[in-house]
């Protein structure tokens, strides 16, 4: 399907952290005031964090008072830590990453399988992860982590065989190389190998897409009625009502006012003909956003604060529709 996109974004970004929220917080604390300096340094090994606290004196008096600060720093700091450690459950989830292969036709399709974090047992929500037209990279691989800290089994599916595009017009050639039909029968094969799974739950099943990948959460929400809840993120929405009809998935979008690809027009177009059949749907456009707003390799595009808000959408959208963590 040849989509049109705006989006300026690039594969790459990954987020490492190496300087936690609670150690900050516990070092601003203590030595606010003083005339101490503190640095702290993080590193997990097997799931553990060590916290190394290095100090620096401005003067070599008051040693004492000095070593007590230090002490009382190291052990708020590790307390904050094993406190607060939603800080660090996108790495957990990371960590628990898996490369999968599965059946699509007469293919094998190839996807990372995340976990939900904590080791947590028994059976969960799952969420199939579409990625961009850019391809399996690691902004999505994020995504992906982000949605297994919150309690599902996702499944990150590459629909290019394993190419990812860096610049506009690779991943404009490659997309427009994946027949649709494939792409949906991937994506149907993706929702039957993680219904075979131990751990998932196979009636609270849903499906998240951004740009392209929008495109063909929508189309997989007209092809499975298996789904429960289905999240667009600036994807061209179908139009045909008979179509339209076959939907059985809640459907929640964000849209860019300021798109130049999928207009304001087309998503209320859309939203008006689903409540008119009476399908479940929650659409929201933000004026001052245009394509690919939530990416923040989008250099251009990107809007942090209306980035949030669209991810908190979806997170309660699933935690509603499938049992999820908000």
């Amino acid at each position: 399907m040849d989509f049109k996109m705006a989006a300026h974004c690039a594969s790459g970004l990954s987020f490492h952290h190496t300087n936690t929220f609670p150690v900050r917080f516990a070092l601003a604390i203590l030595c606010k005031g003083r005339d101490l300096q503190a640095t702290a340094y993080t590193r997990h090994t097997f799931g553990l964090q060590f916290v190394s606290i290095r100090f620096f004196l401005e003067s070599e008096a008051n040693t004492m008072r000095a070593l007590t600060t230090r002490v009382a720093a190291t052990l708020f700091a590790l307390a904050a830590t094993i406190l607060f450690p939603a800080a660090h459950a996108a790495d957990a989830a990371t960590a628990a990453a898996v490369d999968v292969s599965y059946p699509s036709g007469p293919e094998t399709v190839k996807a990372l399988l995340y976990s939900p974090a904590g080791g947590a047992t028994g059976k969960h929500p799952a969420i199939i992860v579409i990625h961009e037209w850019w391809g399996l990279n690691d902004w999505v691989k994020e995504q992906a982590a982000d949605l297994a800290a919150h309690g599902y089994v996702a499944l990150a599916v590459d629909l290019y065989r394993g190419q990812v595009a860096t610049d506009a017009d690779t991943a404009h050639q490659i997309s427009r190389g994946v027949p649709e039909d494939r792409a949906i029968r991937d994506l149907k094969a993706a929702d039957a190998y993680l219904s075979s799974q131990k751990n998932v739950d196979p009636s609270r099943m849903g499906a998240i897409g951004w740009c392209m990948g929008g495109g063909y959460a929508l189309n997989f929400a007209v092809a499975d009625p298996n789904l429960k809840a289905v999240a667009a993120n600036y994807g061209p929405p179908p139009t045909d009502p008979a179509s339209l009809a076959q939907i059985h998935a809640a459907i929640l979008g964000n849209y860019g006012g300021l798109d130049k690809g999928i207009t304001p027009a087309d998503v209320n177009a859309f939203a008006a003909e689903m409540k008119k059949i009476g399908k479940p749907i929650d659409l929201k456009i933000y004026p001052d956003a245009g394509h690919a707003f939530e990416n923040p390799n989008n250099k251009t595009g990107y809007r942090p604060e209306d980035t949030a808000d669209a991810r908190s959408r979806y997170l309660h959208f699933f935690a509603r529709e499938l049992g999820g963590k908000p």
